[in-house]
């Protein structure tokens, strides 16, 4: 049976070793002591995000916090080809199932994308409120499926700005539905980085297409039918995962 796992802040397990006394405090903490009822002399593993994982014993619980003392630290590497999310803006919390599905699959960054045909906008306060949430969305669905990881939230993007930050990927690949090319034709870089561009629910503009193609990006499709922007980007991913060897 696999042990509980709690996420610690950021920076928690540098310099860890065995025989380091760690302390899980904070709503982790909390939920670990107060909830799972997690008791002195059971095994459990903390991991900070950044690809550390530490196999720990609870020597003792508190109000709100574990004690605890690392029995064995397992690092895990960056992958060589990382994917990244660029995912529109969707009404109904369409984006934010998007987001929460593909960070499961394994998706290494986010990138929020303002389209112009996005019924949802973020504007003045909300840019900031969002983002976090955004970055909350995928640091539990990271812990919910046993990441080592969690996937790194980008600023929000208008076109213009999404058009320059393809350019900067190794790869850059739109979904659309009048594309030639299939996604499982698609050839991958063995190292890099590649963004898979997915729009709201009325699709990408011409011109928006044409902004994005002239950046470098190229259009595929996924398949004959049209999905939600909930779910196109979470199954295209799974395909590039499984094409990648990344779930080899």
């Amino acid at each position: 049976m696999t042990l509980p796992r709690f996420f610690a802040e950021p920076g928690t397990l540098i310099g860890a070793a065995p025989s380091t006394d760690l302390v899980l405090d904070g709503d982790e903490g909390r939920h670990a002591a107060g909830v799972r009822r997690i008791r002195a002399g059971e095994q459990v593993e903390i991991a900070d995000g950044s690809g550390a994982v530490a196999r720990c014993t609870v020597t003792a619980a508190g109000q709100g916090h574990l004690d605890l003392l690392v029995d064995e630290l397992e690092l895990i590497p960056e992958p060589a080809l990382r994917f990244g999310l660029v995912q529109a803006l969707a009404k109904g919390g369409r984006d934010e199932m998007a987001v929460e599905t593909a960070t499961e699959v394994g998706i290494d960054l986010v990138l929020p994308w303002q389209a112009q045909r996005s019924v949802s906008r973020w504007e003045g306060p909300k840019v900031e409120k969002n983002t976090r949430r955004w970055a909350t969305i995928a640091r539990e669905a990271a812990k919910q499926s046993r990441r080592a990881r969690i996937p790194h939230t980008e600023a929000l993007r208008t076109t213009t700005a999404l058009a320059h930050r393809l350019a900067e990927a190794d790869l850059a690949l739109v979904l659309h539905e009048d594309a030639v090319d299939p996604l499982v034709g698609v050839k991958l870089p063995d190292a890099g980085e590649v963004l898979l561009v997915v729009g709201p629910e009325g699709g990408i503009g011409e011109s928006e297409l044409a902004t994005l193609t002239a950046a470098g990006a190229r259009p595929v499709r996924l398949g004959p039918e049209v999905l939600r922007t909930s779910s196109a980007g979470p199954i295209a991913l799974g395909i590039l995962a499984a094409t990648s060897g990344r779930w080899a």
